[in-house]
């Protein structure tokens, strides 16, 4: 055969050869594959798998916010920072940053929320599994007026801790309240009092989030919340007339407006936000496996003003899967049973009543019981998060 050119270049025809087959089995093959006796009896998945390991695993895209339901969580609600709040209040911003600086290869300890956290990420990884291409998840936002210069300890953390939270709201001592609604919050959690009252006069959920007594182990599985009911998820309206005219007073007008619903609390958004993740399991045939579960844990009593209650969500197109009526029992006992990942109500007498049965519990600072006993809570500084 003569040679051909091609553009201007000569190439040589060459004979083809037979190349000698290889016996031995390449070092990155895996077991089970060619190559090794009994191969060819092996499942493909075995071989899958040793591939799969050797490629990092992809972080889920995040939701755009509009899309999603949006959680903002401050860095000391998310983590224990007791220590380094004690440096700046007693020796100044300058000395807690360095001490952050010092210490950022040290993951923080996990906080009051960090049990709610893991539990939201559950559940859009089942919601992830079932709709793939839909935005309707949970997406953690940390929103903290902590330093740019601590982003790096608290993104060390988040990384130690496989947390999905890509958003950050960092402030540098600037008050975080202005960013919430631009974030498209549901709801935020902090643990500084006066912030979470500024998000509910801003009408924007919120509740102040403490840690619990002691340690009760909550499910990793399926995400459980519990609401009061007055003050919480809806308006102080009844509680108005006990304060001012006793629970006789109260019992009556209840009769009286039981088919008149009552108006929406600052939570009431978010037990709406809840149901819609979870009528998505539902269309799917997975009510008894659905990963939320919602509780309304509120002092009426079910005889005399239960019905007016149950009517108002009825109203709203919204439940709750469980409905207790402790008549004016305490709250603790039933939480201690329920283990949510978080209670929300509006007096800090059922707070502490939760904290001390390993409940982690957060208040609501709205309605009526804010005006006659406001809680004793320390001010918090400028810089807390």
């Amino acid at each position: 055969m003569k040679p051909r050119s091609f553009m201007g270049c000569r190439i040589k025809a060459f004979r083809r050869r037979e190349l000698p087959v290889r016996t031995e089995r390449c070092a990155m093959e895996p077991p089970g594959t060619a190559g090794a006796p009994g191969a060819a009896g092996r499942p493909w998945d075995e071989a899958k798998a040793f591939y799969d390991n050797l490629t990092p695993k992809k972080k889920p895209k995040s939701p755009k916010p509009e899309n999603a339901i949006t959680i903002a969580v401050s860095s000391r609600a998310l983590f224990r920072m007791e220590e380094e709040q004690k440096i700046y209040n007693e020796q100044g911003v300058e000395a807690y940053v360095k001490y952050q600086l010092d210490h950022e290869n040290e993951p923080f300890l996990p906080g009051a929320a960090f049990p709610f956290v893991k539990a939201l990420e559950a559940v859009n990884t089942q919601l992830r599994e079932l709709y793939p291409d839909s935005e309707e998840l949970f997406d953690i936002v940390l929103m903290t007026n902590n330093h740019a210069q601590v982003g790096v300890r608290l993104i060390n953390s988040i990384n130690h801790y496989d947390l999905f939270i890509e958003r950050f709201c960092m402030t540098g001592g600037n008050s975080p309240i202005g960013y919430l609604k631009a974030y498209h919050t549901n709801l935020y959690l902090s643990s500084d009092a006066e912030k979470v009252s500024g998000a509910i006069e801003e009408g924007i959920a919120a509740a102040t989030i403490f840690s619990p007594s002691k340690d009760l182990e909550v499910s990793e599985k399926q995400l459980r919340v519990a609401f009061d009911g007055d003050a919480v998820l809806f308006s102080d309206e009844s509680e108005q007339i006990v304060k001012a005219h006793g629970l006789d007073m109260f019992f009556e007008h209840e009769k009286a407006h039981e088919n008149n619903p009552l108006a929406q609390g600052p939570l009431k958004g978010f037990l709406e936000a809840l149901g819609k993740l979870q009528k998505k399991f539902y269309s799917k045939g997975l009510r008894m496996e659905c990963p939320i579960r919602t509780y309304l844990v509120t002092a009426r009593s079910a005889a005399s003003s239960g019905a007016r209650a149950l009517k108002t969500l009825r109203s709203w197109g919204l439940e709750t899967d469980e409905a207790l009526f402790l008549a004016g029992a305490p709250k603790g006992p039933l939480l201690k049973k329920i283990r949510p990942h978080i209670f929300f109500d509006d007096q800090m007498f059922h707070v502490e009543g939760a904290k001390e049965m390993g409940a982690i519990a957060a208040h609501v600072p709205y309605g009526v019981a804010q005006k006659h006993k406001r809680p004793l809570q320390e001010k918090q500084p400028q810089n807390s998060k």
